[in-house]
């Protein structure tokens, strides 16, 4: 064949790949997120000038005189990862015109696949015309038309088009996909990038839901664009039902806008507008919401939602990365009230308590720099606002941690310093009834009005020898100080010591040796490792034991996670003095059968010196914990974990005498294809010293059963043993196929004494694949 005959068939196929292709920008016109992140694709195959046709027909005709190439049966084009079959392929090189006929398929790079009984489009593609066009596309979702045609070298037009993301029925291929977007024309308008649907019906189980004259939405090449987005819906005992419609502003293509607008039937309009910007190195937030209440007597008298009607809130968000290794950012939030966000589930503002920070981290190779800022925002009912009071205003708080490079007398150097400065504008104590005759008998102080700051710093030198016979040697060195600044009120009422100076120090030297045993034994179907382990930590007391506010190490429970730990407290402000040893034993098993055994069993034992867990503070931390005494109580740990999906776990204390249960954590929990289930039970003995002058008891548990293919139920339930009342509730169904997620839940929890606007409430959730979601207030258990 001449060269010329070979350049108009290479004209040929890329007219005729062009002009089907280009049907398939169509595949996206409906998909109405105005957010939407789609590619750019070029009209025309970008595809290089040495690539390589091929086609083949059953009989090609070149007519020099007519100039016209007809490709006649079975033609078979390939050309640049581009493969297109019919029956009949003209090309009129006169008008500038490709007809194609009979059974048209293209099918894609990508994988979407094109399908048209008739094409006829000019080689410049500035005009064409397809009949019965169908699309599929490789994320399976499908498109059909009657008839589509392209016009002014810019439009696309397609008639009584039909857009879903369903896959046909296979047993009935018939039956309407369940849900489908229909329209009388989809026109995608090439110089304004957008795509107009007119006559547009939104069909679910082949009826009918939405009817709209006409929607214009971006069309795929436009990453945004100003818009309506997906209407939201909530539900609530105290607001009433919720309908929020947001609008969403391309500001820049550095910054954007979300205005929404929520009207409740109980409470009136809340209108909310957040607004985001990206800057080279991160990306900031400001986000506004106010409504006045028409109905502020539904909530619960005397709290602070009933208590105003003009309510609103102000908070930004903010996070940079300055190089690879320091970043900073915040998260504060400013609110009429303290409990708008949480009662208005603002998004990324609603918790019970929120946490504003600002903080600046570094990280290096063997160190790391933590700098923050805390204001606790505890959002409940009280007109008082006294919890918040209560909480501290850190300002602020530095960790730096270093581990040498570079052994030091054959062993690991490493050190960190903590530095906090915080103040309390009101002190937060609790009487404690420890006999139960309704007199007071103590005060925790959970913390004191005024300021403090401690600056602690601490330096550990270890190193493990290996004696011969397997045993492993690990002595340690370790010294800390601390410096305190204090200007705060005396605990009144308080039994032990507390000190009246303004500016303490103290100090803690350690000497500890720590001896492991690990013992390896094997059977023909398993392995199992036993290690004995004893340490033995010699140190001076502790010194102002109790004498000194405690803010950071009030948490304290003593179990087999932490026998083996130096320091058991669990922050700064108390330090483990005296000397002390841990002994147990940890075994792990595993069997070829796919079972796995683990478990931890041990004691505690104060040998010289000042118990620091029998001395008191001002929260009495340590008080009824197990260590308290020169013996501590046993504790144990034990889990197993068996092939078929069940996992049993369970963490005991154990009196040192009676073996009575003092506290106990049991888990089981089991999943397969179908089912997932867990059962947690906790169970902790009375600690009058630490407040707590009954036993706790609590059962939960929370399940998933898949029903059938799709659907799918849920719930979870909190049972106090000891009250015999349910603590809090929940329920609910979900189903999900290849093209629509629905989930509903039903939420109620029991708290008597903090009455908010959300006792109760409903959530729910339709996504639609590709289009976008419908949300009734959430969906989350």
């Amino acid at each position: 064949m001449a060269v010329s005959d070979r350049k108009n068939i290479r004209r040929l196929a890329i007219a005729l790949l062009t002009g089907a292709a280009v049907c398939a920008l169509m595949s996206s016109a409906v998909v109405v997120h105005a957010q939407e992140d789609t590619q750019l694709r070029s009209l025309e195959p970008n595809l290089p000038a040495e690539t390589k046709l091929l086609l083949a027909a059953n009989e090609l005709v070149y007519d020099k005189d007519s100039q016209r190439i007809t490709a006649t049966g079975a033609v078979q084009i390939n050309y640049g990862g581009y493969q297109m079959v019919a029956q009949q392929v003209v090309y009129d090189q006169a008008t500038g015109r490709v007809t194609a006929s009979g059974n048209i398929e293209l099918v894609e790079p990508t994988g979407n696949r094109i399908y048209a009984d008739t094409l006829d489009v000019t080689d410049n593609f500035a005009e064409g015309f397809v009949k019965t066009l169908r699309i599929e596309t490789s994320d399976n979702t499908r498109l059909a038309a009657e008839s589509g045609e392209r016009v002014n070298d810019t439009d696309m037009i397609l008639h009584k088009g039909v857009y879903t993301a369903c896959l046909p029925c296979a047993d009935n291929p018939d039956r309407p996909p369940l849900w489908q977007v229909k329209a009388e024309r989809v026109i995608q308008n090439g110089k304004k990038h957008t795509v107009r649907l007119e006559k547009a019906r939104f069909e679910l189980f082949g009826h009918t839901l939405a009817v709209l004259p006409f929607i214009e939405v971006p069309d795929h090449t436009v990453k945004r664009k100003s818009g309506f987005l997906f209407p939201q819906m909530r539900f609530s005992e105290n607001l009433g039902f919720g309908l929020t419609v947001p609008y969403y502003f391309a500001i820049s293509n550095q910054r954007d806008a979300t205005v929404k607008a929520t009207g409740f039937t109980s409470q009136g309009v809340l209108i909310e507008a957040e607004i985001r910007q990206r800057f080279e190195k991160g990306q900031a937030s400001l986000h506004f919401a106010g409504i006045d209440q028409m109905n502020s007597d539904k909530f619960s008298a005397g709290t602070s939602d009933s208590n105003r009607d003009l309510r609103g809130m102000v908070g930004s968000k903010g996070a940079f990365q300055i190089n690879p290794r320091w970043s900073f950012g915040w998260d504060v939030m400013f609110q009429s009230d303290n409990n708008f966000a949480k009662t208005y589930k603002l998004e990324g503002f609603g918790e019970d308590t929120h946490t504003n920070q600002v903080y600046l981290t570094g990280r290096g190779k063997r160190n790391s720099f933590d700098m923050r800022g805390y204001y606790f925002d505890v959002q409940d009912a009280d007109t008082e606002n006294t919890a918040e009071k209560k909480q501290p205003t850190v300002i602020p708080t530095v960790d730096y941690a270093y581990y040498a490079p570079e052994p030091i007398a054959g062993g690991q150097l490493s050190g960190n310093m903590n530095f906090t400065s915080l103040a309390r504008f009101k002190s937060d104590f609790v009487d404690v009834d420890t006999n139960g005759d309704g007199v007071t008998d103590l005060v925790r102080y959970r913390g004191l009005e005024g300021a403090s700051t401690r600056l602690s710093g601490e330096l550990e030198w270890k190193r493990t020898f290996s004696v011969p016979g397997g045993l492993q040697l690990t002595p340690l060195l370790a010294a800390r100080g601390d410096a305190y600044g204090l200007d705060m009120d005396s605990p009144t009422g308080y039994a032990g010591d507390y000190t009246s100076e303004s500016f303490e120090t103290r100090h803690m030297m350690t000497a500890g040796l720590e001896a492991r045993y690990p013992i390896l034994f094997s059977t023909t179907n398993s392995s199992h490792i036993v290690e004995p382990i004893a340490q033995i930590y010699a140190r001076n007391d502790e010194q102002l034991a109790g004498m000194l506010p405690n803010e950071d190490a009030q948490s304290f429970v003593f179990d087999a996670t932490n026998l083996f730990e130096r320091d058991k407290f669990s922050g700064y402000d108390r330090v483990e003095g005296g000397t002390r040893a841990n002994v147990g034993i940890r075994y792990t098993g595993s069997f070829d059968n796919g079972i796995g055994l683990r478990g931890i069993f041990g004691q505690s034992y104060h040998l010289a010196g000042l118990n620091s867990f029998a001395t008191d503070d001002l929260v009495n931390a340590g008080a009824n914990s197990g260590l308290e005494t020169d013996v501590s109580d046993y504790v144990g740990m034990a889990g197993i974990d068996l092939p078929n999906g069940i996992s049993l776990a369970t963490n005991v204390r154990l009196d040192e005498e009676s073996w009575d249960l003092q506290r106990t954590d049991a888990s089981m929990s089991y999943s397969n294809d179908r089912f997932q289930t867990s059962l947690i039970y906790s169970q902790i003995a009375a600690q009058p010293e630490y407040g707590f002058t009954e036993a706790n008891d609590e059962l939960s548990t929370s399940s998933s059963i898949k029903v059938s293919e799709y659907w799918t139920a849920f719930g979870s339930l909190a049972w106090d043993l000891d009250e015999s009342a349910l603590n809090s509730r929940s329920v609910g169904i979900s189903y999900a196929d290849e093209c629509m997620v629905f989930t509903f839940a039903y939420t109620d929890e029991f708290d008597p004494e903090n009455e908010t606007a959300s006792d109760w409430s409903i959530g729910a959730r339709l996504t639609f694949r590709t289009l976008g979601d419908i949300n009734l207030g959430t969906d989350q258990l």
